[in-house]
């Protein structure tokens, strides 16, 4: 599998990036990628480390697309961009996914213009997983669509149902929907109206899911506007952030907190991992008819940045053996069929 990387997106590009692929190539024997963005910073970054250069390839990319652009003008003025330039790879099959770390409004732009969606889909989305008490669960839409149309909020439902089937392999994932209240009568008109699509929609939508509930493990994908899901996730990582500082404040307070915190560090650091965010490498962009993985753009080294994204990339590949499933969400916009990876 070969894998498109824009070198130089993100807060700590190219540092992170470089280091987070050459990790990712350690650990997976069968994976190769294509850095893109200027040639002569990625070589100076590649030389810090032993790498097998048959698996590395790099397209020059002078230009840089940054996060204060307008991200629909940048993809067509910035044809040499690193980010344009990994796209293309996918789109002329010469990689089977993207990775990048840079802006979200360019990379959704990017996917959207270069290529292209998945036919019938009206508006592509993030699913990002979160650790849940059990399991996990994909809320969608996390950011790519602040305003979205009921029948968004429904093809959604199936994308994210598809994911967590095909990819995840849950078996008949539970479809919530992300609301103030657990009755059906209960939301705004965005909500209330979705609501009825879901009941009509052949997933396994079981009702409304009140903020409390997000992370239970009651639900395997949760659907809601990009608005609400990207407060929902930064706040979850602000959350899990500010309480591992308290508990750590706390555990080494005074000597008796200390030892017992020495007793439990294996569970603590297990824990630890499941709540850092800078492990989970990426979000996949579904609804575009190639692989896409938006990355942390705040990640890291080699537990981050677009390295991370394009190993969870390569993981959800490997996961997927089962042969690409059509389908369909009645009065849903897919006449056509949704195609699942």
């Amino acid at each position: 599998m070969r894998i498109a990387v824009d070198a130089f997106g993100g807060d700590n590009a190219p540092a992170a990036v470089v280091e987070g692929c050459i990790d990712a190539l350690k650990k997976y024997p069968d994976m190769s990628v294509t850095l893109c963005g200027d040639e002569e910073r990625i070589k100076a970054e590649l030389g810090k480390y032993q790498y097998d250069v048959a698996r590395v390839d790099i397209l020059h990319a002078p230009e840089i697309i940054s996060c204060d652009e307008q991200p629909t003008f940048a993809i067509r003025k910035k044809k040499d961009s690193s980010l344009v330039k990994a796209m293309e790879l996918v789109r002329d099959k010469k990689a089977d996914c993207v990775v990048s770390a840079g802006s979200t409004g360019a990379v959704l732009a990017g996917a959207t213009f270069i290529i292209k969606r998945i036919e019938g889909v009206k508006r592509p989305a993030i699913g990002v997983v979160f650790p849940a008490e059990k399991g996990c669960v994909l809320i969608m839409d996390c950011g790519a669509n602040v305003d979205c149309k009921p029948s968004y909020l429904q093809q959604f439902a199936v994308m994210a149902s598809a994911y967590m089937h095909d990819i995840m392999g849950v078996d008949n994932p539970r479809v919530g929907l992300l609301n103030n209240g657990a009755e059906a009568e209960k939301g705004n008109e965005l909500t209330k109206a979705a609501y009825k699509l879901l009941e009509q929609t052949p997933v396994n939508f079981a009702g409304n899911c009140e903020a409390r509930e997000i992370l239970s493990g009651d639900f395997d994908a949760i659907v809601c506007d990009g608005f609400a899901g990207n407060i929902v996730l930064k706040y979850t990582e602000g959350l899990a952030a500010t309480l591992m500082g308290m508990l750590k404040k706390e555990l080494m307070a005074d000597t008796r907190s200390k030892l017992g915190a020495a007793m439990a560090k294996p569970a603590f650091r297990r824990f630890k991992k499941v709540m850092d965010y800078t492990e989970y490498g990426g979000a996949p962009l579904l609804g575009i008819d190639g692989g896409v993985i938006k990355a942390h753009g705040k990640c890291q080294g080699i537990c981050g940045g677009a390295g991370s994204g394009a190993e969870l990339c390569f993981q959800r590949h490997q996961r997927n053996h089962t042969p690409r499933r059509k389908v369909t969400a009645r009065g849903s916009g897919l006449n056509r069929g949704l195609t699942s990876k």
